[in-house]
C-alpha cells in the first residue's frame, strides 16, 4: 500500500467501511491552542468505528497547516507523523480515533463542580460525552503537543489510528504495522488510553472461545427420547460460576485474570429438545502466559465439551517499566504504576520488542459508558506531564 498525506480513496479495501471523501483542507475549525477546547472539538466530530474519515482528514489538514516540522504519512485513516531531529532516542505516542456508538451523548457539554451544565470550562469543570474518556482527550493532547513541540528532547513518532473498537483484523495500527513497520521503530511506546493520568504497565491478554455441546433432538412431550444440549451446559456454567481467577504478579505489578461466559445460544423451537448449545467464553490472562498456554488452559477447562473453537486471541504485554525511558517517565509523572487489566494495543508494540505503557486522561471505568466524562483538570494534568517530560 502507498502512503501519502492526502486523503485515501474510498475503496481502499474490502474489509474497511467505504466512505465518501471529504475535502482535503477540512480542518473542521480545530484549534490546538487550548487542549480542553480541542478535546471538545474532536469529540464533536462523530467517529464511530468505520466513520473515522472526517476526523482523520481534520487532523491531517491541521498538521499540514501547523506542523511543517513533521513528516506525515497516511494509511487509510491512520496517520503517522514523525520528527527527524537525529536524537539518540525515539518515543512513539499513539491513540485511536474511533469510538463506540453514540447514545444521546453528543455534542459534548461541560458541567461545573456542582454538576450543573455550564456554557464553558474552568479548572473545576467536567467535560461529558462520547469519546471524552475513550480516548479523544488523549488524542487532543497528542495533537496539541505534536504541533507545539518543534524541538522535543527525543525524536517523536505521533500515531493516530482507526478501527480500534472493532475486530482486530480491521485495526488501523495493526494494518500499518504490517505494511510499513519501518515507521514504528522506537525505544518506548506510549498509548494514550485512559488511565486517570497515571502510568499503567502492559496489559492482560484476551481469548474468546466457542464451547459447543451437542445432544439429540426430540419432541418435548417425549423428552426422554432426546438429549438436551442446553441441560448439558448447566454443569459447565456452574463450573464457571465457581471459578476463582488468579491475581498474578508480573514484574512488580498485579494482573487479575478472569474467565467468564459472555453469551449462550441454543434452542430450536418451543416444543423441541435442543441438540446444540454454544457458550462463548472470554479468558483474560496475565501477560506472563503465552497465547499457547492460554489456549491449553481453556481447552483443559472445557475438556468434556464436544468442541472448543478459539475465535479470537491476542497476547498480553509485560509492564515494560524496566526500560530506562519508561523509568524516567514514571519519575516525571509520579505515583506508583499499576497494571492495565484490560487489553490494549500496547501488546502490538510489546510483540515487536518495544517497551510500551498506557498513560492518558480519563477514568477507564467510564470508557464506553453513556455517562462518559473527564475532569478538565485531568486533561491539563496529562498534557503538562507529557509536555514537561518531552521537553526535558
Amino acid at each position: 500500500m502507498s502512503f501519502s498525506a492526502e486523503p485515501p480513496q474510498a475503496d481502499r479495501s474490502e474489509t474497511v467501511t467505504k466512505q465518501a471523501p471529504t475535502p482535503p483542507a477540512a480542518a473542521d475549525g480545530l484549534d490546538p491552542g487550548d487542549v480542553v477546547a480541542l478535546t471538545a472539538q474532536l469529540c464533536d466530530i462523530e467517529s464511530v468505528s468505520g466513520n473515522e474519515r472526517r476526523i482523520a482528514d481534520a487532523i491531517a489538514a491541521l498538521l499540514g497547516e501547523r506542523a511543517p516540522h513533521l513528516a506525515v504519512a497516511r494509511n487509510g485513516d491512520t496517520i503517522v507523523a514523525r520528527t527527524n531531529l537525529g536524537r539518540p532516542q525515539r518515543v512513539l505516542i499513539a491513540g485511536h480515533l474511533d469510538t463506540v456508538p453514540v447514545n444521546g451523548n453528543l455534542p459534548v457539554w461541560f458541567t461545573d463542580a456542582h454538576g450543573d451544565a455550564v456554557g464553558g470550562q474552568n479548572e473545576a469543570s467536567t467535560l461529558w460525552g462520547r469519546g471524552t474518556v475513550d480516548m479523544k482527550a488523549g488524542v487532543a493532547v497528542q495533537v496539541a503537543l505534536a504541533i507545539e513541540l518543534t524541538e522535543p528532547a527525543y525524536d517523536v513518532t505521533w500515531v493516530w489510528y482507526d478501527h480500534e473498537e472493532v475486530s482486530s483484523e480491521l485495526n488501523g495500527l495493526g494494518r500499518t504495522l504490517r505494511e510499513a513497520p519501518e515507521l514504528f521503530a522506537a525505544d518506548l511506546a506510549i498509548l494514550c488510553e485512559p488511565t486517570n493520568a497515571r502510568i499503567e504497565g502492559g496489559c492482560n491478554g484476551t481469548l474468546r472461545a466457542r464451547v459447543t455441546l451437542r445432544g439429540t433432538r426430540a419432541h418435548s412431550a417425549r423428552s426422554w427420547m432426546g438429549v438436551n444440549a442446553i441441560h448439558r451446559a448447566g454443569e459447565m456454567l456452574q463450573r464457571l460460576s465457581e471459578f476463582t481467577p488468579e491475581t498474578v504478579r508480573v514484574d512488580g505489578l498485579d494482573y487479575r485474570e478472569g474467565l467468564n461466559a459472555v453469551r449462550v445460544t441454543g434452542g430450536v423451537a418451543g416444543n423441541v429438545i435442543p441438540d446444540l448449545c454454544e457458550i462463548e467464553v472470554n479468558y483474560r490472562f496475565a501477560p506472563h502466559r503465552s497465547e499457547a498456554e492460554a489456549v491449553r488452559f481453556v481447552r483443559e477447562f472445557f475438556a468434556d465439551a464436544d468442541e472448543v473453537a478459539i475465535v479470537d486471541l491476542a497476547p498480553g504485554a509485560r509492564p515494560g517499566l524496566d526500560a530506562p525511558l519508561a523509568q524516567s517517565l514514571v519519575r516525571a509523572v509520579g505515583g506508583a504504576p499499576s497494571a492495565k487489566v484490560g487489553w490494549t494495543d500496547v501488546a502490538r508494540f510489546s510483540a515487536l520488542g518495544i517497551a510500551a505503557i498506557n498513560f492518558g486522561p480519563g477514568d477507564p471505568l467510564l470508557a464506553h459508558a453513556d455517562d462518559e466524562r473527564v475532569p478538565v483538570a485531568q486533561i491539563r494534568e496529562h498534557y503538562a506531564a507529557l509536555r514537561a517530560w518531552l521537553s526535558a
